[in-house]
């Protein structure tokens, strides 16, 4: 059923920018927390190597992220790999990959609390404020509450606060690791250490191993194409969305290896310095703490924290999206279809996302599980619905290369091929080797994403009005 929000033309709609949807994507990879976390658990595996593991990862996030670029210059669409898949393969695959990516958003929303929680307690700890048994329940209800604001007034207003804050831990990272490298070549380090360059090599590990090491640092650009959500509400989206997806990726890039080197080189290189590093809880503040003083480690700790909300602000919006895409097309309450006729805002599903994430969140915290638990439960099995949600997007993209009217050189398939043959190599990482409860997630992603299809082929009705709704969207040769 139509709507009058649907139908009557927005009053001052401010169209978002490349520099605003870049945002909404390094708002939901969130830096900071990449940096603090990401990095020791790639040090147990390949010692010194973890920029060179961290570059591998760069060159598989390039590769996925070319499906993305090259169908997202044809195609506008508020559903990201939903309509990708669906104008590519088909509407069955593409609702399947929807579900998927809807899947892994509201993970991700919900572990972004966790994490609030988790850097909150930080703050506190570095504060010497102590701690509360009540961070799990007062700060996901704070931060459900605050970006529920922001999200509903307009996107354009989480994603510029998401900017400032993105920007701020960016600056603080880089500053450190300058720090870092100059009182290290002056002989001023507080540990052992000096520029070793092997860093930047696999430094006698194995293929094997880097490609292990390198599944954890993948998960650093984890929902760098939530951007494209926000297509319908951008300016000249088949430019400016592709650009700013691939800005976010090699932006990222560039500066997560950096900052490992740093990292790598401020613990030190030796056995002592992996040992440190892979044995650290929170390396930005640690090495803030080491190398800068302990107002230095409260300010890191502040910021993540910061950052986590902007984190979450990015994937709030991203899965508010999705979900009025897909009830806009006949999945889900019509309620979820509507959109604020001022703002653009699909205000129904954004009070949806938040409540589904604090339900989540708040089920843990109140079952005894630590705010820690929360987010990396909840993000394991939001990374294995979204490995299923990439993969489908390259499928989508070597089935239009494939295609006799288009115009992308058929030498190009290499890409898309590469990235498939990385996200199953995560994929089965993620699968094998894990203990509990890391054995059950598989099953439960799987589950959902089988849920997802299982829907479509028992709803034909529903398949044939998303491809009805999908042979209309404007897609280019």
């Amino acid at each position: 059923m139509t709507t009058t929000a649907d139908i009557s033309p927005p009053l001052e709609r401010k169209m978002l920018s490349t520099w605003e949807v870049t945002a909404i994507s390094v708002g939901f990879m969130a830096p900071v927390m990449a940096m603090s976390l990401n990095g020791i658990g790639v040090a147990g595996l390949v010692g010194k190597a973890v920029p060179f593991a961290f570059a591998v990862a760069f060159a598989g996030a390039v590769f996925v992220a070319y499906a993305f670029v090259r169908l997202l210059q044809r195609v506008t669409h508020a559903g990201s790999v939903y309509a990708l898949a669906g104008v590519t393969v088909g509407p069955k695959a593409g609702f399947f990959s929807g579900f998927a990516l809807l899947g892994t958003y509201i993970f991700m929303t919900t572990c972004i609390l966790g994490a609030c929680s988790v850097f909150f307690e930080a703050m506190l700890t570095e504060l010497s404020s102590g701690s509360s048994q009540f961070v799990g329940i007062l700060v996901p209800l704070f931060i459900g509450a605050l970006g529920l604001y922001l999200n509903l007034r307009n996107s354009t207003s989480a994603a510029r606060v998401t900017l400032v804050i993105g920007l701020i831990g960016i600056i603080a990272m880089l500053i450190l690791s300058v720090v870092i490298l100059s009182k290290v070549s002056a002989g001023t380090a507080p540990y052992e250490t000096s520029i070793d360059l092997g860093a930047l090599t696999p430094a006698g590990n194995s293929w094997s191993a880097i490609m292990t090491a390198s599944v954890f640092a993948f998960l650093s650009w984890a929902g760098f194409e939530s951007g494209s959500s926000l297509g319908e509400e951008t300016t000249e989206p088949k430019k400016t969305v592709p650009k700013a997806l691939l800005l976010a990726v090699v932006t990222g890039g560039v500066i997560y290896v950096f900052v490992m080197f740093a990292q790598t080189i401020g613990f030190g290189t030796d056995e002592a310095g992996v040992e440190r590093f892979a044995g650290a809880s929170s390396t930005l503040t640690e090495l803030g703490s080491a190398y800068i003083g302990q107002w230095f480690a409260v300010l890191i700790s502040v910021i993540a924290f910061s950052v986590a909300f902007g984190a979450f602000l990015s994937s709030s919006t991203a899965t508010s999206r999705l979900i009025y895409t897909l009830a806009r097309d006949g999945f889900g309450p019509t309620v979820f279809a509507n959109r604020d006729p001022h703002t653009r805002v699909p205000k129904q599903a954004v009070w949806a996302t938040n409540i589904i994430a604090l339900v989540f969140a708040l089920g843990m915290a109140f079952a005894g599980r630590t705010n820690v638990e929360v987010y990396y439960w909840y993000a394991t099995i939001a990374t294995l619905c979204m490995v299923i949600a990439y993969g489908m997007a390259s499928v989508g993209a070597i089935r239009f290369i494939l295609k006799k009217e288009s115009s992308i050189p058929v030498w190009e398939i290499v890409f898309p091929i590469l990235a498939l043959g990385y996200l199953v190599y995560v994929y089965l990482i993620q699968v094998v080797g894990q203990v509990a409860p890391y054995t059950y997630f598989p099953w439960l992603s799987g589950a959902w994403c089988l849920l997802g299809l299982a829907i479509i082929i028992l709803n034909p009705k529903l398949a044939q009005n998303i491809g009805q709704k999908l042979t209309k969207e404007d897609i280019d040769a």
